[in-house]
């Protein structure tokens, strides 16, 4: 029998906060252990949480950007389970009235835009982290009370793959939208992943296997190519499969048994006592939906119809937003976009990282790039002259015309002039003659090179080629 996959996604992002969700310890990475806490995030009896406003702005404007419906009334649940890194013995989140709901997330996979529908995006504090030692473990608190955001996807994906471009699509949409910083080596972004099998064309879901212990997306990706194999094994020789929960063993590139699945009663959910439900004002909501940024995949297919830039060149001004700014603020006066991304991102930005300059330490104002290019196109420097030109610009902070005055650089285009250039040539290199007049193409290209070397670069290059063309078939 041929079966396929259902996966669905579970993705914890650390929202981009100066302090936890319920105290004012700080959202900081790399603290000595235990030393970013208070007797709220360690949940000491009497204490009380005070929701952190600003979390509660990027989650509102996460459901902004991830096209979801904002809820006018949300509140906050104890989910009560006993483990050694939740020292109040339950966790804060919100469970059947979050903050937002619905929504989606459209990316690019295999040549076609997907999309994959967005269940709930909803807020919950983090826990603390086990750390084992030979002899002995610990619990870091740090951790406890930074506030997260749980993207739960629909089980709308169909692969290994496929899962990898959403979660890259979604982690950019994070970084662009101000929401989070998503370094997962910072522990930013942790995923959880839902994978059940089905027969192909079936329409009900399999037993639902919970697979935990990724710490990247690449992580993410070898589990799926393990236990999705594992799964069809499993029932091919006639064995059953039970909803539980997995863990990916990285070194190992296999998942085993954690425990069996819990459900929602499991939890005991009960309303959050000492927090009130949040209801948000329309203005409130208005000022943060004004926070919305362009998408990447929107931004791409902008500069892509907008300039007739390439997929490559567009990729590049998503991954770097100054760069494509920088280059928007030159194209938007150009006739000819291609050839300004080309400067930008062949020349300027090779340039930066060889100086380690940034763009606000550029010395030229964005409009030398767009001067030096209609100095090409007119015909009054060659492609080879600008390029010394650019590095002047970028030296010294010169305009691309006051340059070429100053070194004499306009391109020879006086036909007196390049007919005495190309004689010499012509004259100079007689088996070159004799070779293009039998065939060989190329020999021109090297006469080419000849009377460039002879005008210092100066020579107009298809005045040249008609030149040299004229006297050799004279």
């Amino acid at each position: 029998m041929e079966y396929e996959a259902v996966i669905g996604l579970e993705t914890h992002v650390q929202l981009k906060t100066r302090s936890k969700i319920w105290c004012g310890c700080a959202n900081a990475f790399g603290a000595p252990p235990n030393t970013n806490v208070c007797p709220i995030c360690l949940g000491m009896p009497g204490v009380l949480p005070v929701a952190n406003e600003e979390a509660l702005r990027l989650t509102t404007l996460t459901g902004y950007l991830l096209n979801c419906s904002i809820s006018p009334y949300a509140k906050f649940d104890r989910k009560n389970y006993f483990y050694p890194d939740a020292s109040k013995n339950y966790q804060v989140t919100q469970y059947d009235k979050p903050s937002t709901m619905g929504g989606h997330v459209d990316f690019e996979f295999e040549g076609v835009t997907h999309r994959v529908r967005i269940t709930r995006a909803h807020l919950e504090e983090d826990v603390g982290k086990n750390q084992h030692f030979d002899q002995f473990s610990g619990v870091d608190f740090n951790r406890a009370g930074v506030p997260l955001l749980e993207i739960v996807s629909e089980p709308d994906i169909t692969g290994s793959d496929m899962a990898y471009h959403y979660l890259n699509a979604l982690k950019d949409i994070l970084i662009y939208g101000g929401v989070s910083d998503c370094d997962m080596e910072k522990g930013m972004v942790r995923c959880d992943v839902n994978v059940s099998i089905r027969p192909k064309g079936a329409k009900e879901l399999g037993k639902k296997i919970e697979i935990k212990n990724m710490n990247s997306f690449s992580g993410v990706r070898k589990a799926l190519d393990y236990e999705i194999p594992r799964q069809i094994g499993v029932l091919n020789k006639g064995g059953q499969l039970f909803q539980e929960t997995r863990r990916w063993d990285d070194a190992g590139g296999i998942t085993e048994t954690m425990r069996s699945k819990e459900q929602a009663h499991d939890y005991r959910y009960f309303p959050e006592p000492d927090l009130m439900p949040f209801e948000p004002t329309v203005e409130w909501l208005r000022s943060i939906s004004e926070c919305v940024v362009e998408l990447p995949l929107a931004r791409k297919q902008r500069f892509m119809i907008s300039y007739a830039l390439p997929q490559s060149d567009a990729e590049t001004f998503v991954a770097d937003v100054p760069l494509g700014e920088y280059f928007e603020k030159i194209a938007s006066h150009s006739r000819n976009a291609k050839a300004v991304a080309n400067w930008v991102i062949n020349n300027l930005r090779a340039r930066m990282t060889e100086s380690n300059t940034s763009l606000d330490q550029l010395k030229f104002a964005p409009e030398g790039i767009l001067e030096l290019i209609e100095l090409v196109d007119s015909g009054k420097i060659s492609s080879k002259i600008a390029q010394e030109v650019f590095t002047e610009m970028f030296v010294s902070g010169q305009g691309p015309g006051e340059i070429v005055q100053k070194k004499g650089l306009l391109q020879v285009s006086d036909s007196g002039a390049l007919e005495l250039f190309c004689q010499q040539a012509v004259d100079a290199n007689p088996r070159s003659v004799e070779d293009f007049r039998n065939g060989k193409e190329s020999a021109l290209n090297f006469l080419k090179g000849q009377v460039m070397k002879l005008s210092k670069g100066k020579a107009n290059p298809a005045l040249v080629g008609e030149l040299l063309i004229q006297k050799l078939k004279g």
